[in-house]
């Protein structure tokens, strides 16, 4: 657990070092603070999602929602305030459907009845086009976001370091771009049903 061991040695109180973020937006107050509970933080996060790597990327995405979170909030007591705001982060995390990284698309447009993964489906010349079509017509960002996450796999943190965005808003652009890219191909394959006819 290196990346949890760089404690520092200041000497300030937990309020005052709040204070001096609140007072000044300084980040390196907020990470002396927030290094002081990364053990715990790090714990809770591991005890809902029983995975170490998941609960690492949480301890990081915590750290990201502090920096505007602990300014809109008035905090006597930061460990207790800390261990709450970490437990509804990770009950949010799972909350979010399991099937996150997968693209629903309608059976018209699958090789066969079955599931098959969205590579298997981009093999056709045809459905390849139709998901061409339908990426054009969402949102640059939205574009970016969908293209970064199902076809190059990159994580949420990486999508949000590459984007510059915050975390919420990335998630926001990747599901919003897989609800209107299904749309999009539902009915580009309904019209394209039609115009066979």
């Amino acid at each position: 657990m290196t990346f949890l061991k760089n404690i520092s040695t200041n000497s300030l109180t937990d309020a005052e070092l709040v204070w001096q973020y609140k007072k000044s937006n300084d980040l390196e107050a907020l990470a002396q603070l927030y290094q002081r509970y990364m053990d715990l933080v790090y714990g809770v996060c591991l005890k809902y999602f029983k995975d170490s790597e998941k609960a690492k990327d949480a301890v990081m995405q915590i750290f990201e929602e502090l920096i505007a979170k602990l300014q809109k909030h008035d905090v006597e007591n930061f460990k207790s305030w800390l261990y709450q705001v970490a437990k509804n982060h990770c009950l949010m995390q799972l909350r979010t459907p399991k099937n996150l990284k997968t693209v629903e698309l309608p059976d018209s447009v699958m090789q066969n009845e079955q599931d098959v993964h969205l590579n298997g489906v981009l093999e056709k010349e045809e459905n390849f086009q139709k998901l061409e079509y339908c990426m054009a017509t969402l949102s640059e960002e939205q574009r970016k976001a969908v293209q970064l996450f199902y076809i190059e796999g990159k994580c949420y943190n990486e999508i949000v370091e590459l984007m510059g965005q915050e975390w919420r808003q990335v998630r926001s652009f990747i599901q919003n771009g897989r609800r209107n890219l299904k749309i999009c191909m539902e009915r580009t394959s309904r019209e394209s049903g039609v115009n066979r006819q």
